[in-house]
């Protein structure tokens, strides 16, 4: 399985089970033996103890599906690893700072507008597994994984300008316009030399 679907999986899972169990009250968590109950005042009915749901209704909504706020927080983190990981350790150690306070929050930003004007969709989009290695502008696509359709395609690429040396600009495209139009995320400066390929 893919790391990524792993760790999706895992954010996923823990978003609907978020205050899904909560322990009886009668139950003493220091005992040594775990048969041992302590006696509670109703305890006829142990249904009674074990509401299922969480009493704040943060994380999990009445009908046990998780918060559209939570999922896109977790899309939005799942978007950073997965530009984190494009860089690669070789590059980012350079330019962690630049990435860091420009990038990723205006990454954030525009992955959080196109949730938030998925509405009611927003559960049925997923990012994209693996970044593109090498020379590929790939980080990472959101799309719609009922249909296969991609919503958005966020790209960093490498331009060379004369005497000024490598910069990475990092950019996204959308569906409304077939995926044409630039949109600028940012620019993060390299050096005069030549960078090494994605991910290394």
């Amino acid at each position: 399985m893919k790391l990524w679907l792993k760790k999706f999986s895992v954010v996923l899972i823990t978003f609907i089970t978020l205050g899904t169990f909560i322990p009886p009250t009668y139950l003493d968590a220091q005992a040594e033996n775990n048969d041992e109950i302590l006696s509670s005042g109703n305890s006829e009915d142990p249904k009674n103890d074990l509401t299922g749901v969480s009493d704040s209704g943060d994380s999990v909504s009445e009908s046990g599906e998780p918060d559209t706020e939570d999922y896109v927080i977790a899309l939005t983190e799942l978007a950073k690893e997965q530009t984190i990981e494009k860089l690669g350790p070789r590059i980012i150690k350079n330019v962690e700072d630049e990435v860091n306070s420009l990038i990723l929050p205006n990454i954030e930003e525009v992955l959080g507008m196109i949730l938030t004007e998925a509405g009611e969709e927003v559960p049925y989009y997923v990012i994209t597994e693996q970044p593109s290695g090498g020379y590929g502008e790939k980080i990472f696509n959101v799309y719609d994984y009922r249909s296969g359709d991609d919503i958005a395609r966020f790209h960093v690429r490498r331009d060379n300008r004369p005497r000024d040396g490598y910069w990475f600009n990092f950019h996204y495209h959308l569906y409304t316009d077939n995926f044409e139009e630039h949109y600028e995320l940012g620019e993060v400066y390299w050096d005069k030399n030549t960078p090494p390929k994605w991910m290394s």
